[in-house]
């Protein structure tokens, strides 16, 4: 698709904002990597070869019986003996000794006879966020070569939680603040383009509105309706849209008198593209000088309520549960630079691809 001579400007200038470009480049990479989780930190293996067939645990539910085991759950191949089976193709033996026999299936023979012998494919970390790390000693465990930052109060490995905590949070993020803005944008818009009546009864609306302690209405309605992802964001869509009403209506205020707008309505051009194809496009910039604002607060949001134990649910790979945990953890500070660190990295490459964003929506900024 060609982009048009005044969205190729916008790309330059955003591209020669070196601290906005690479901010996206490293915040692409690591969103992309988070998009695929399941695949860099997971307790089942990628693919498994069980007697010349593939499978793929990740996506799928075996039960043990498949690989020639007794019981119809699904498998634990973090298990020697589900390895075993697997390894040396259903071999009962597995029961007696599984690691003598994975060694002697080595060669793709056990007991003389020859097998088909099978394959794990395993991700770079062998933990789920939500998987208990069979370890010796006391929760929180400190940092080693098997669990790179350690793990939480239940033995959980804090980098694949981090892993599924930070795509989380992401997707919260850009979710809430995608929906809220689009809405804020209309709204703000009818206000400032109508005026009068219309104007007065909203603004009247939003005191009111604002006026709500929000955080404490989350927490009531999450007692209420119980935790859970889409409640969260449906809840923070609904307190976070008027967030932009106001800088968009006083960019519509101050528009709506342009002799450019006064020329459309004399040659019958609709309200609505006048208000958005026109009009919108000159309130952008103010716009998007708060979408760090709005990013940020929906980011410490989520992060608040999960560290006052009213977010998500406890097993859910949260950043602000893992805050939480480092403040009752204060021997463990493995966990509090943790949170520490991701929070700061994420939050400073948005807001500078948004301050980026910012600059290359202003008609009054070129950068060389």
């Amino acid at each position: 698709m060609r982009l048009s001579p005044l969205n190729r400007r916008r790309w330059r200038n955003f591209r020669s904002n070196a601290r906005a470009f690479w901010s996206l480049v490293i915040f692409c990479a690591l969103f992309g990597m988070s998009l695929f989780a399941e695949f860099i930190a997971n307790d089942k293996p990628i693919l498994v070869k069980f007697r010349g067939e593939l499978y793929v645990p990740i996506f799928n539910f075996y039960p043990e019986t498949t690989f020639g085991g007794d019981l119809p759950v699904e498998a634990a191949y973090a298990y020697e003996d589900v390895q075993c089976l697997i390894i040396t193709g259903g071999e009962q033996t597995c029961w007696d000794d599984p690691v003598a026999v994975i060694a002697d299936a080595g060669d793709g023979v056990v007991d003389g006879r020859q097998i088909s012998r099978g394959w794990l494919l395993w991700p770079p970390i062998p933990y789920s966020y939500d998987t208990i790390v069979d370890i010796p000693g006391a929760a929180p465990s400190a940092p080693d070569g098997n669990n790179l930052l350690g793990t939480d109060d239940t033995k959980r490995d804090v980098l694949a939680r981090v892993i599924y905590g930070f795509r989380l949070s992401i997707l919260y993020t850009l979710i809430v603040t995608s929906v809220a803005s689009v809405l804020g944008v209309i709204a703000g818009a009818v206000q400032g383009f109508f005026g009068g009546l219309i104007d007065l009864i909203f603004q009247r609306l939003l005191e009111i509105w604002g006026a709500m302690p929000s955080i404490y209405i989350i927490i009531i309605l999450f007692a209420i309706l119980g935790r859970g992802f889409w409640i969260l964001v449906g809840i923070s869509i609904l307190f976070g849209w008027p967030a932009l009403v106001a800088v968009v209506r006083a960019e519509f205020l101050r528009a709506r008198n342009f002799e450019y707008v006064r020329a459309a309505r004399a040659l019958g051009v609709s309200n609505r593209t006048i208000m958005f194809r026109h009009m919108l496009p000159n309130a952008m910039v103010a716009t998007l000088t708060f979408l760090p604002f709005i990013v940020t607060g929906a980011i410490g949001t989520l992060a608040t309520l999960d560290f006052l134990g009213f977010g998500l649910p406890s097993s859910a790979p949260s950043l602000g549960e893992l805050t939480l945990q480092a403040k009752q953890n204060l021997q463990a500070p493995w966990l509090g630079f943790t949170a520490f660190f991701v929070y700061a990295i994420m939050l400073s490459l948005l807001v500078f691809i948004f301050e980026g964003v910012r600059d290359a929506f202003d008609p009054r900024k070129t950068f060389q």
